[in-house]
């Protein structure tokens, strides 16, 4: 569980990242979530982006995405989702 101060500093980090998936109409499937998982592993730090054509709400959608990958919903700005997971083994943030 990351705190505020750790959360603030994430957030700093995240805001030069452009969103490397899209969730679409199809929603948070499978393939999506291992897709995430392994990026999460890689990056540490990854956005989001749910498309307009998605019925899905935001904030359930970022909580489906972060307890499918393990990961922590660092922030939800609009339709973009910040997720951050520690890197096992490509450690790059320390927190």
């Amino acid at each position: 569980m990351i705190n505020t101060k750790q959360r603030k500093y994430l957030k700093k980090l995240a805001h030069s990242l452009l969103p490397i998936f899209q969730v679409g109409k199809q929603g948070v499937g499978a393939a999506l979530v291992t897709s995430l998982a392994e990026a999460l592993e890689a990056r540490e730090l990854i956005k989001i982006s749910l498309l307009q054509n998605s019925d899905e709400d935001v904030r359930e959608t970022a909580q489906k995405l972060a307890d499918g990958t393990g990961a922590e919903v660092v922030s939800v700005i609009g339709r973009k989702i910040t997720l951050y997971k520690e890197s096992v083994n490509h450690k790059k943030i320390f927190i």
